[in-house]
Parts: C-alpha cells; sequence; structure tokens
C-alpha cells in the first residue's frame, strides 16, 4: 500500500506497512524456531503500551472490573485455602539472597489487594505512574479496552513484523548489538537476576513511555519495559502464527509471566486448576528480563501465558487493521 491509500492515522497510532519477514529466531530458546516466511498486511499500531491514564478513561467510561479484582471461583481452585480465594494479583518480590532459578516463586508473590490501582499491593499507587504502562491486567482486560478504543490485539506475527521496524534478521529491535556504544536502549534488568539490579537504564520497575529510542517505524517500548497480549494462542513452535486474514478474535475468557521456558499457570496453588485456562503467546519481554535467566527482550521471543493470570510486569498495546 502506498502512501496515498493509507487510511486517516488514529491518534497516536504508527503506520506499519506490511509485507513478508523472517520471523523466529535458530539462535535462542526452542520455541521461536524454525526461522520461516510469513506475511502480513498494513496495519496501524499503538506507538506505545497503553498507559495508566488511558487505562483509566476506559475504566472510568466503562466501569469495567478487572481479573484482579475480581474473587477467584472456587471451582477453577479446588484445592485452594478459603482464605486464598479473594482478588489479588502476581507481583515481583526480588529475595534477599541468590536462590534456585527453577522455582518461579522464589520472587512472584500473589499479593491480595494488587491490581491496576495498586500495582505492589495495599497501600501503594498510581502516583507519578500516569505514564506508565498499565499492568495487572489480563487477557480478558486488555481485549475490553481494545474493543472499546474501537482497536484489537495484534496477532504474533503482526506484533514480531512491527517490532522488527524493519531491520530483517536483527537480534534486538534497534540492531545486533545489546547497549550500542553503552546506551541502554530498553528497559531491561542488568545484574544478577532477580537479587541484584545494576539499573544501567536508570529504572528498577516500569519506566514512563518514551525514555528509550523508538525502532524503525517509530514504536517506543516494543521491547522490555513490560510484556505484551496478543490475540495468538500458544502452540510450542510458532510456525501456525497468523496472518491478517485468519485472525478470529478470541471471546473474553479468564493469565502470568517471566521464566526462564514457561511461566506458571496459578497463583493461588500449586495444583493446577480443574480445567487449565487457554494460553496466549505474548512478546517483548519486560525490566525482569535478564541474560542469566530471560533473554527475551528481542522481537523473536515468545512465551505463553494463561489467560486469566495478571503481573506487575504485563501489559498490552492494540492495532486498527484498515
Amino acid at each position: 500500500m502506498d502512501l496515498t491509500s493509507r487510511p486517516m492515522k488514529p491518534k497516536n497510532m504508527i503506520w506499519i506497512p506490511g509485507g513478508s519477514f523472517l520471523m523466529g529466531s535458530n539462535d535462542f530458546y526452542v520455541e521461536e524456531r524454525p526461522v520461516h516466511t510469513v506475511t502480513v498486511g498494513a496495519f496501524w499500531m499503538d506507538q506505545h503500551p497503553v498507559t495508566v491514564a488511558e487505562f483509566r478513561r476506559f475504566i472510568k467510561a466503562t466501569n469495567h472490573i478487572t481479573m484482579a479484582e475480581r474473587t477467584p471461583d472456587p471451582v477453577d481452585f479446588p484445592d485452594a485455602e478459603p482464605g486464598q480465594l479473594v482478588p489479588g494479583s502476581l507481583v515481583f518480590t526480588p529475595p534477599a539472597g541468590s536462590v534456585r532459578l527453577g522455582d518461579f516463586r522464589n520472587w512472584w508473590s500473589w499479593v491480595p489487594g494488587a491490581q491496576w490501582r495498586h500495582p505492589q499491593g495495599p497501600g501503594s499507587t498510581l502516583h507519578g505512574l500516569d505514564q506508565h504502562p498499565i499492568t495487572h491486567v489480563a487477557y480478558p482486560d486488555a481485549v475490553a479496552y481494545a474493543k472499546w478504543a474501537g482497536k484489537a490485539l495484534p496477532t504474533e506475527a503482526e506484533w514480531e513484523f512491527a517490532a522488527r521496524g524493519g531491520l530483517e534478521g536483527a537480534t534486538y529491535a534497534w540492531g545486533d548489538e545489546f547497549a550500542p556504544r553503552g546506551r541502554m536502549m530498553a528497559n531491561t534488568w542488568q545484574g544478577d537476576f532477580p537479587v541484584h539490579n545494576d539499573l544501567l537504564d536508570g529504572y528498577e520497575r516500569t519506566s514512563p513511555i518514551g525514555k528509550f529510542p523508538p525502532n524503525g517505524y517509530g514504536l517506543v517500548d516494543i521491547v522490555g519495559n513490560v510484556w505484551e497480549w496478543t490475540c495468538q494462542d500458544y502452540t510450542s513452535s510458532h510456525t501456525g502464527a497468523a496472518d491478517t486474514s485468519d485472525v478470529v478474535q478470541a471471546a473474553p475468557g479468564p493469565v502470568m509471566c517471566c521464566g526462564p521456558e514457561r511461566q506458571p499457570t496459578t497463583a493461588l496453588s500449586p495444583q493446577p486448576p480443574a480445567s487449565p485456562p487457554s494460553t496466549k503467546v505474548i512478546k517483548g519481554g519486560s525490566h525482569l528480563c535478564a541474560p542469566n535467566y530471560c533473554l527475551r527482550y528481542r522481537p523473536a521471543a515468545r512465551q505463553s501465558q494463561t489467560i486469566d493470570t495478571s503481573t506487575s510486569h504485563l501489559g498490552f498495546r492494540c492495532i486498527v487493521r484498515p
């Protein structure tokens, strides 16, 4: 599509021209393989993740109640103690010392009362966070926002094409060097995760949108800061990733994130729910991704996320397909 045929620009969105690209990577995690050619159509994409201020307007207009604010259904968690069945969400809590990286419970805590208004739990506020990405949103919350805004969530292929910014096969959204000339290009974890963050990028948790350089298409925070939902059902290989002609927007239903290979499915109980919820692909990594544990602040990186879980480092951005 040439420039003269673009539809009118929606506010704070970037035109992604569409085309064919090499999706995936053969150099990192197994679920990113194999590299293969995928074609996507043109679309508009939010320049940045949905912010706290934008999400607040949605809540005010719709009175939507997020998953983290709802009392869990005992049927879904038959082994949970009654005292655990209260609204809450997952919050990153750094341990006091070295821990085994194979157990996410060493740094993730399910905190009663944690939700988008109280990102660190009861007593925490959104003061000063209006321009930070919204967090503690499960998949149905992201879908509800997108519908209200007249938008949609991207497929995995659409998201990855946009994140690459026109750089075919590059490791990162800006090229092949993590910190060119020593400059931090995204909000990630520097140091020994989960114990010590060197804060070379200046941020311990989320950062305001646009504090790091945009990619080739002008998208900011496309990797790092917070993971982002896609509408793609998760499979162990991305070779079935839909292009825009195959998109079927999932109906709202009941999701969580950052592990070496897979994320936990429930925060309430070590036992899985009677009927495990479906999973979606999340992309982009977050401020908790570190080379010693989760090197996923790359366009090709992908993880599964159960749709009913919310966390302190998972958000989303939307698209509009012309």
